[in-house]
């Protein structure tokens, strides 16, 4: 995952300004009114006939409003009023959900404007060189007539005309129109960081892109269709379920239909605005109102984190995820390895030793080396802002490192004449250093600095990190050792605690790195991981992955980089970095904007919150529709049979404000569970039996509870209605 780390601090900021799971999805009035107009026009017949059980009440309304204008009285004009308001209120759901997916969907087309392209024209074998060719001449085009394969140059202050892959030149690039992150990115080529997407602006330079999607067809347009929800899918789970429905409203309707005969052998006949009633009630009319704005819902959540879920099915996957893949640079470390301590060796302080090691690091411009200056100057005082600047030290020779020597270091002029040489590097390069100037073997009594050196690298090594040699030479005498620098990969704070999250969830975390085993293992342990891939290989990933799929587990995991494109298509949940390759985007199911891989523990939480939500409306609409029992079956036969009074048990008024009481709850309790059916059940790390206890405790005893109560409140107010009370 080259590049991550890069990108991961810059979205660490982005992470905090977007609503986490189940924040940030309150209902209010406007959003309301906003969505009436759609849940108007989800009435139509047409629409429902997708929900069984909705399409049934619908049905159930309209044969209600036509014995009320046949036989009008007033307990029919108010079940058939409440009867449409239970199928408004349940369109009105999907519809709130959906309008928020449309607001976002419009910031996004803002971001989309017809542009011109300055189209490369040259031979095709030039243009598949992929150099040289921000020179070639160019023809201005619209964007909307590029097709796949056409090079482009974009230049500074210029709109990237479409999505592709920088094949020539290093730019900076506002991204902030699609991620809404304010701090620019870099894009270039031949890296992991080379996608490019249109209505981006090139800030600097020049970039060559090749064109990878044609236009209509761009990664916004993808977003603009998935959160509007026009491409949204019902997830297999969600298909299970309406299933279910489908099949309870069938097997209630049977039951209805069949319950006449008896009532008039007994004597009790019962209307058809009874009947509808009880039926109503009955099905699960709760789940089947508010199912489809939970789907969409936890899709809006992922959008709200800045992911882009491709399906409803990868939403849904990421909460039945077992095995969890965390690449370890940028995901679990911070990237870049720092500086956290001096080790001494021989007679040399440790004052020494860090004047030594800040010197021969002032030109060493890798992350590394600056914090090596960083160290030593918030532990030991040495140096600052100022001091450190190369030119600070007049008639001073800096040695930039670089990856032929492995060192830098600087070479200071002495009042004497003489020249005082510091190098710093990996052991093995600053032994051959110090070996070609002679060897001074000891500094001290006691060990010698050979030895010493020996135990202080092997100790660094086998704790994981990295071992960096300081060593001088002063005049033409012979070089000594000063000591080692440790190196280390930084653990981001908190991950220990967010594994241990993970492992209460039941879920198991592998960290993929290509360090060898030793230092993986090290950080592994500090970092709280369950396993290691060490040495990892594309080919490694995707075994792995396979593996674990094969003992019946479902395997998550992040990438950017082309050689991470196997493993992200053959994982149940693979998410892609929006700065990575556009091979990696293609075979993931999901793109997180921000570029931050630690989003993959945060997207796992909104699926698994995900499936809890739907599950605990389920548990609470069957919970409450056996309460509404207790309202309407004594109502309809207590007449005839005075024994059924002692089912009577919220006293309610009268057989027909008790029916209308169950009718009118059934329906407000689908408007007051909107609001959490959008923002979502909180979830809390812990295991799947401790979930289904809490889940049966609130929502289960909830819902037998909270129709008792409501329908008996109702019934006092209807008792009061002239023609009903």
């Amino acid at each position: 995952m080259a590049g991550s780390s890069a990108s991961a601090g810059s979205a660490g900021s982005s992470g905090g300004r977007k609503p986490g799971p189940g924040r940030g999805a309150s209902l209010s009035w406007a959003q309301v009114r906003a969505a009436l107009p759609g849940a108007f026009r989800k009435l139509d017949p047409r629409e429902l006939v997708a929900s069984p059980v909705l399409f049934v009440v619908e049905l159930g309304a309209v044969a209600t409003t036509a014995l009320a204008a046949f036989e009008p009285s007033v307990f029919a004009w108010a079940i058939a009023l409440w009867l449409w308001a239970t199928v408004l209120f349940a369109t009105l759901a999907e519809s709130v959900a959906e309008s928020r997916g449309k607001a976002q969907a419009s910031s996004l087309r803002a971001t989309q404007q017809q542009t011109t392209a300055r189209r490369v024209m040259a031979p095709s074998d030039t243009l598949a060189t992929g150099t040289g060719l921000a020179s070639c001449p160019t023809a201005e085009v619209p964007s909307s007539t590029l097709a796949v394969g056409d090079v482009v140059v974009v230049r500074a202050g210029e709109i990237v005309p479409g999505d592709g892959d920088v094949i020539e030149g290093v730019a900076s690039v506002d991204e902030s129109a699609i991620t809404g992150e304010s701090a620019p990115v870099i894009r270039e080529s031949g890296g992991d960081r080379s996608a490019v997407t249109g209505g981006t602006v090139v800030l600097s330079d020049t970039i060559v892109v090749r064109i990878t999607a044609p236009a209509g067809h761009t990664f916004v347009d993808r977003m603009i269709a998935l959160v509007e929800g026009s491409e949204r899918q019902r997830t297999p789970n969600e298909i299970a379920l309406n299933i279910l429905l489908t099949s309870l409203t069938i097997i209630f309707l049977l039951a209805v239909v069949t319950l006449q005969p008896f009532a008039v052998y007994s004597g009790s006949k019962q209307s058809m605005i009874v009947l509808i009633s009880l039926l109503v009630c009955l099905i699960p009319t709760t789940i089947g109102a508010l199912l489809s704005a939970i789907g969409i819902a936890g899709m809006d959540r992922l959008v709200q984190r800045n992911v882009l879920a491709m399906s409803g099915r990868a939403v849904e996957a990421a909460g039945d995820v077992d095995v969890l893949l965390l690449d370890k640079t940028g995901t679990i470390t911070y990237g870049n390895r720092q500086a956290a301590d001096l080790l001494t060796v021989g007679d040399v302080t440790t004052a020494q030793l860090a004047e030594a090691a800040r010197l021969s690091s002032l030109a060493d411009e890798t992350p590394e080396g600056k914090s090596i200056v960083v160290l030593v100057r918030e532990r030991y005082g040495l140096g600052d802002a100022q001091a450190d600047q190369a030119d600070a030290f007049a008639g001073a020779e800096m040695v930039p490192f670089s990856a032929h020597t492995r060192m830098s270091g600087i070479d200071l002029p002495l009042p004497d004449g003489r020249v005082r040489r510091i190098r710093k590097g990996a052991g093995s390069a600053v032994q051959r250093w110090v070996h070609s100037t002679g060897v001074r073997t000891s500094s001290g009594p006691g060990a010698t600095v050979a030895e010493q050196l020996a135990a202080h690298v092997d100790a660094v090594s086998s704790s994981g990190g990295t071992p960096l040699v300081v060593a001088e030479q002063v005049g033409e005498g012979p070089a000594r050792v000063l000591g080692v620098v440790h190196l280390k990969d930084v653990v981001k704070a908190g991950m220990r605690e967010r594994f241990d999250e993970l492992r209460a969830m039941g879920i198991r975390t592998v960290m993929v790195t290509g360090d060898n085993a030793v230092t993986a293992r090290a950080i592994a342990a500090e970092a709280g991981v369950d396993d290691v891939l060490a040495e990892a290989t594309p080919e490694d990933k995707l075994a792995l992955i396979r593996r674990e799929q094969a003992g019946g587990r479902l395997v998550a995991m992040a990438g950017d980089g082309t050689n991470d494109a196997p493993a992200l298509a053959q994982a149940d949940v693979g998410v892609a970095m929006n700065t990575g390759t556009t091979a990696a985007k293609e075979a993931g199911n999901m793109v997180d904007l921000d570029s931050d891989p630690t989003k993959l523990i945060e997207i796992v939480e909104i699926g698994k919150q995900l499936l809890i939500t739907r599950g605990a409306l389920t548990t609470f609409s069957i919970a409450n529709d056996i309460a509404k029992y207790f309202a309407i079956l004594p109502a309809m036969f207590m007449v005839v049979f005075p024994q059924l009074a002692v089912l009577n048990v919220m006293r309610l008024s009268s057989p027909e404000s008790a029916i209308l009481s169950a009718v009118v709850f059934n329906a407000l309790i689908i408007l007051v569970l909107i609001p959490l059916s959008l923002k979502g059940v909180r979830y809390r790390p812990s295991s799947a039996s401790a979930m289904l206890r809490r889940n049966l405790l609130v929502y289960g005893v909830g819902g037998l509870v909270a129709p008792f109560v409501g329908i008996k409140l109702i019934d006092l107010v209807i008792s009061l209605i002239p023609g009903i009370g």
